[in-house]
């Protein structure tokens, strides 16, 4: 077969201006707003967004338990069955002693 017949000749050599550009940036993440559960990924807990003020965000365990700062570029939305997960994990934690 030359590369007349070849089947994908037309899509090796198109323009470039053929296909949609590809963005060099991922898409940016929701923002967590007051009352999102979200993942510190530097302490690596789980808390619930209590505030946003100088370029911190508080959050604090879902049940109740002691407020924490992380910086906004350290969290991130946790995902639907993270949020079971996280509770059972601190039960079991205080259960062992290990979090008042």
């Amino acid at each position: 077969m030359d590369a007349a017949q070849h089947p994908h000749t037309d899509a090796l050599f198109a323009s470039p201006t053929s296909t949609p550009p590809i963005p060099l940036t991922p898409p940016a993440l929701p923002t967590p707003v007051v009352g999102d559960l979200v993942y510190d990924t530097v302490h690596r807990r789980y808390g619930v967004v209590m505030e946003r003020a100088r370029g911190r965000v508080y959050l604090r365990p879902k049940g109740d338990g002691r407020e924490w700062a992380a910086r906004p570029e350290h969290i991130v939305l946790a995902r639907a069955g993270e949020a079971l997960n996280s509770q059972v994990a601190e039960a079991n934690a205080r259960s062992r002693g290990e979090l008042l």
